[in-house]
């Protein structure tokens, strides 16, 4: 999954450097509303909320915006938003398989949005079904660590309930079950590590490897699908070749 991984670490850069940083509040501030409106406004007593603030902060969203959106979302700004939470499935140029997960006000007008891409990046969108089973949902921590760390601190992150790690230099992806993401959290923190992100995501269960030519087609296809402000993340099983990345890392 090595090539997954660094291409979450490179997305997770290249938000955090460009145009994309506003992109990225909105749709964590539809991610709050979401959260909120569903479980309460109080984080301790809704997990989901919880986490949905970690990664705001994750991405040094300001606690004003935060506490907005938490307000919107219980309707003590205005009227609640109306979204519906909705899972698109398709494939990519080579047959690697890509699922979305989107929040529209109008069904249409982002399956409509999502098919174009698709279309135009010479992948296809699929029926409900077609690919989630080749996904499964864990906790996933990256984490920037002291110079020559990474293994200690991945050792302590499995002391601590992770399953799975890989480092690249010094950053480290953990990966955990839902219920012990924020202790994992801890244990690198209390280490000296500097938490970039942390998230429930989709992981592939089967890593797909793409020839150079269908990565780069692949890289671009999922950028663009995670340009759409309907679509919240975008998960992929292709596994992309390091010199590919590379490439991509400095476009």
């Amino acid at each position: 999954m090595s090539g997954h991984s660094k291409w979450a670490t490179i997305k997770h850069a290249k938000a955090i450097t460009d145009a994309r940083r506003g992109q990225a509040f909105t749709k964590l501030t539809k991610e709050i509303i979401v959260a909120a409106r569903q479980g309460g406004g109080d984080p301790e007593g809704n997990f989901r909320l919880r986490i949905a603030i970690q990664r705001a902060k994750d991405q040094n969203m300001p606690n004003d915006n935060i506490e907005r959106a938490i307000k919107r979302g219980t309707g003590g700004v205005g009227e609640g938003d109306q979204v519906d939470e909705v899972t698109y499935e398709g494939y990519g140029p080579g047959g690697s398989a890509i699922l979305l997960q989107a929040m529209t006000d109008n069904r249409n007008r982002t399956a409509s949005a999502i098919r174009a891409v698709f279309t135009k990046s010479g992948g296809n969108l699929a029926q409900s079904g077609a690919v989630s089973w080749q996904f499964e949902q864990r906790a996933v921590v990256v984490a920037s660590t002291p110079p020559g760390k990474a293994e200690d601190l991945a050792m302590a992150a499995i002391d601590a309930g992770a399953q799975d790690f890989e480092t690249d230099g010094d950053t480290l992806h953990v990966y955990s079950p839902v219920a012990v993401l924020e202790q994992i959290r801890r244990t690198l923190t209390s280490l000296g590590a500097a938490i970039k992100s942390s998230e429930i995501s989709m992981l592939p269960k089967t890593p797909m490897t793409l020839d150079d030519h269908a990565a780069r087609q692949t890289l671009k296809l999922l950028d663009r699908l995670e340009e759409l402000d309907d679509v919240q993340k975008v998960y992929s099983n292709a596994d992309f070749p390091d010199k590919v990345l590379d490439e991509y890392r400095n476009e």
